[in-house]
């Protein structure tokens, strides 16, 4: 995949990209008044954004590395930082609680698995929360940063964990600024997660970017399924869907600049030092450690394995070493020092019993190597001893791949790293928490034929060289700016809010009016309390919506997928019409129900799918089904999100592997349900029937000339929205009678066409909204049910005529309503109970 260039769309410029990550690459050493020697660390992101530095113009933004104070060393510093592509942010006093305490002493664990931290309840003065404000603060002061040297069309792509508020607030600063994420860390399982305090809001920050990257496919199913649980947002093969926005999350697995291990293992200078290691080592096999003196890197196992390795196999003891490089790292923290304890001990132990004066099996180094000697030690392996209990990626094993040319090595690589799922194919994966089974990988390592290593080592080097940090820079990009593209379309075609202004003065100036409500829009919200899984009509909506019924120059259609007893037992008071099972029945409410159901419907497959419905639905806690003459729903919208999808997927295997196997029926899968129902069955096949059925039995002589159609359809349904956008660009709806069939269930039979259409709609007097959904092909969308309850309000004394014949006015209806600190126009307490209730006798039939 080629990377856009965005050049031309920035005047023929190179576009710019900043690169934002807790440390910037560059070593900083002060070497006298105001002035600072700095050195590029190779290696990391450098080498992973060389090929993206050809086609932008990168910048570099983070914490220097070192503490300054003085605004004139802060000015020498950056301007020496500049020239190198590098912009500082000084954190101060910040820096303690933010990196030391929120990042590295409360998110580092819970990424690796490792649980939530026991608070210090002595220490008030570094707790949770002031960690985490301090977290907070510091990802502002990143943001300052960025905006004091943000160009318009800059590209910002933030790095790990250390910068998990940093999307958000630049999409609040500028929600047109392209926003990539990338974790280099694991990502834990939801019920790990779940524990963090402040979990939602670090991941609703996260959600804002336009691409989320992680290591591997593990972590981001991982990811997917903490923010389908813990936020109720939907997971999808292309990332989260929230309200109709679509953050992409993907897979890029980092790697490392290949050649330059391979170039340097040719360097003079690493040969001759390969070579000193040989004669060191000579009549040895070398098994090499580098990692560094940390508790996720498995050091301790590792030790152990290959004490239990010497024990079972005496005839190795004088002919295998194990060199372990072991980089200290926080010598400060207590659970450092007390690792740098343990793994000393086991050293003397493992040395003491299985050494000698002139050979010890184990040579621990506390320190690191420079590069040189780190290749010849690559070079020298017989095997590498990967051991991590929990690792982003762990590139160690992509290194020793690279210097591995002549030897072809064997490397043993704990699954639980990163690099399990990409080298896994030439690597013996083992699980570093069985000493046993690494024992056994060490001794079958030791002893693998050549060809067998020559096959492992291909099969690797293959890998690492094809898919490296310069790949892995440019796979991000190319993926952010083509998802960019379709991020900017999906933004433009997000639809409107609803102008309630001018649609209620359309609404009052027709003379014909057609409102088309989905019965879920107009059904009261189940709390989690709720014992009974029987949707009621809304009790705010029940006497404004007899005042809309009662209205001569408006129509009410109910459309439903449900069946006629639900529906009769809400709306049967009021004249409405009402359609059932996606319109197949249709009545008045003081009418009967008729139905274009073909006699001859083969429904046999209704008993044996109901039986699967109820059996998951008992195992399904808080999830219900609704079966009708022609269609099965099952909905777990109540339900636990994660598990309910689980299960809707069992369903389906069991559906089509019995009941469904060889029936005419449509099975769709919506956000929170399944849907089995007979074929053709759909709302706008029906809606031209349910129309002209209308017609007639009104004996309209006017054309419908206004329309409202509200609904939170799935997405197969909204259809319905789109059959009154054909009719207004080319009206064909005509007026058609109908006879009823001698049959004691009513049927419906075209007849003859009469001189007039049933619609007259101009686009400016048709409005269709979605509630809750800006994914949809709706024109308008409303945010809540709320709004929906106030908006049939303003309609019920919209029109003069309404107000006149039901005897109420605005004054009577409206007051401000602050309920959940929102101002929004309802009716008034005393006004409101009447309507409610539908008790007044001016609105009573």
């Amino acid at each position: 995949m080629m990377l856009r260039n965005d050049a031309d769309a920035c005047g023929g410029e190179t576009p710019r990209l900043l690169v934002v990550a807790n440390r910037l690459p560059v070593s900083a050493k002060k070497t006298g008044e105001n002035s600072w020697s700095l050195e590029m660390s190779p290696g990391g992101l450098v080498s992973g954004l060389l090929g993206v530095t050809a086609q932008f113009d990168t910048k570099w933004v983070g914490w220097p590395g070192v503490d300054v104070n003085d605004e004139a060393e802060k000015d020498a510093l950056s301007q020496s930082l500049a020239k190198m592509k590098c912009i500082p942010v000084f954190l101060g006093e910040v820096f303690d609680q933010y990196y030391n305490g929120y990042c590295n002493g409360i998110l580092w664990p819970i990424l690796h698995h490792m649980g939530l931290p026991q608070e210090d309840p002595h220490d008030t003065n570094k707790t949770f929360q002031t960690q985490y404000d301090a977290y907070k603060k510091a990802n502002r002061m990143f943001l300052d940063v960025i905006v004091q040297n943000y160009q318009e069309g800059d590209i910002v792509w933030c790095h790990d964990y250390h910068l998990m508020f940093l999307p958000k607030y630049l999409k609040e600063y500028n929600n047109k600024i392209k926003v990539g994420w990338f974790l280099h860390s694991p990502f834990p399982s939801s019920e790990v997660y779940k524990t963090l305090p402040s979990r939602s809001e670090l991941l609703r920050s996260i959600l804002t970017a336009d691409l989320l990257g992680f290591h591997t496919y593990d972590f981001v199913k991982h990811f997917i399924s903490t923010c389908t649980r813990i936020l109720g947002v939907e997971g999808t093969h292309e990332g989260i869907v929230d309200q109709g926005r679509v953050t992409r999350v993907a897979v890029f697995p980092i790697g490392i600049d290949p050649d330059r291990f391979i170039r340097t293992c040719k360097l003079p200078e690493a040969t001759q030092q390969i070579n000193e290691l040989k004669e060191k080592f000579s009549g040895k096999k070398v098994i090499l450690g580098v990692d560094r003196l940390d508790t996720i890197k498995g050091i301790p196992q590792k030790y152990l394995a290959f004490e239990k390795f010497l024990e079972e196999n005496p005839n190795w003891r004088d002919k295998v070493v194990l060199v372990q490089i072991a980089v200290p790292t926080r010598n400060d923290v207590p659970e450092y020092r007390k690792l740098k304890k343990q793994v000393h001990g086991l050293v003397g132990r493992i040395n003491g019993r299985f050494g000698s004066v002139s050979s010890l099996p184990i040579h621990h180094l506390d320190c690191s190597v420079d590069f040189t000697y780190l290749c010849a030690l690559y070079a020298t392996a017989d095997v590498m001893l990967v051991t991590s209990l929990r690792d982003g990626m762990n590139l160690v094993s992509y290194e020793f791949v690279a210097c591995q040319e002549a030897k072809k090595g064997v490397l043993v690589l704990s699954e639980f790293a990163g690099a399990g799922q990409s080298l896994g194919a030439g690597a013996l994966l083992v699980n570093p928490w069985d000493v046993t089974e690494v024992s056994s990988a060490i001794e079958e390592a030791l002893t693998m034929p050549a060809e067998e290593r020559e096959k492992r080592h291909r099969a690797n080097f293959q890998y690492v060289n094809i898919h490296s940090a310069k790949k892995w820079g440019d796979d991000f990009m190319s993926v952010l700016n083509d998802n960019i593209s379709e991020s900017e379309m999906q933004l433009r075609e997000i639809p409107l809010e609803l102008p309630q202004q001018d649609m209620i003065q359309r609404y009052s100036q027709s003379n014909n009016r057609l409102i088309i409500g989905f019965y879920g829009t107009l059904t009261a919200p189940m709390s989690s309390e709720t014992k009974e899984m029987d949707l009621k009509l809304n009790p705010e909506l029940k006497g404004t919506l007899r005042a809309l019924c009662n209205d001569p120059k408006t129509t009410v259609v109910v459309l439903s997928r449900s069946g006629r007893d639900i529906l009769d037992k809400n709306f049967g008071k009021y004249n409405m019409w009402l359609a059932a099972e996606n319109g197949r029945f249709l009545k008045y409410s003081t009418g009967e129900w008729v139905t274009n159901m073909p006699q001859n419907m083969n429904l046999d497959w209704v008993d044996g799918a109901k039986n699967v419905f109820k059996y998951f639905t008992d195992r399904t806690p808080r999830s219900f089904f609704e079966a009708t003459e022609t269609s099965l729903v099952w909905n777990y919208e109540y339900a636990d999100v994660e598990f309910g999808r689980a299960q809707a997927r069992d369903m389906l295997q069991y559906l089509w592997a019995g009941p469904i196997s060889n029936a005419s029926v449509d099975v769709v899968r919506g956000n929170h349900s399944v849907e089995v129902h007979a074929v053709g069955e759909t709302k706008e096949t029906e809606m031209g029937r349910i129309l002209g059925e209308i017609v007639h039995r009104k004996s309209m002589t006017t054309p419908f000339d206004f329309v409202f159609c509200i609904g939170n359809f799935l997405e197969k349904d909204e259809d319905i929205y789109t059959f009154f956008e054909s009719e207004i660009l080319s009206p064909k709806l005509s007026h058609e009678t109908r006879s009823k069939s001698p049959s004691s269930n009513h049927s419906l039979k075209k007849k003859k066409k009469v001189s007039f259409n049933v619609l007259d709609l101009k686009k400016e007097n048709y409005f269709s909204a979605a509630i809750g959904q800006t994914h949809t092909k709706a024109r308008y969308v409303i945010h809540s049910s709320h709004d929906v309850v106030d908006l049939v309000h303003k309609l019920a004394v919209a029109d003069p005529t309404t107000r006149m014949t039901n005897s109420f006015s605005d004054s009577e209806i409206y007051k401000t309503r602050n309920a959940n600190a929102s101002s929004k126009s309802s009716i008034s307490s005393f006004r409101r109970k009447e309507l409610e209730n539908g008790d007044t006798g001016q609105i009573d039939m």
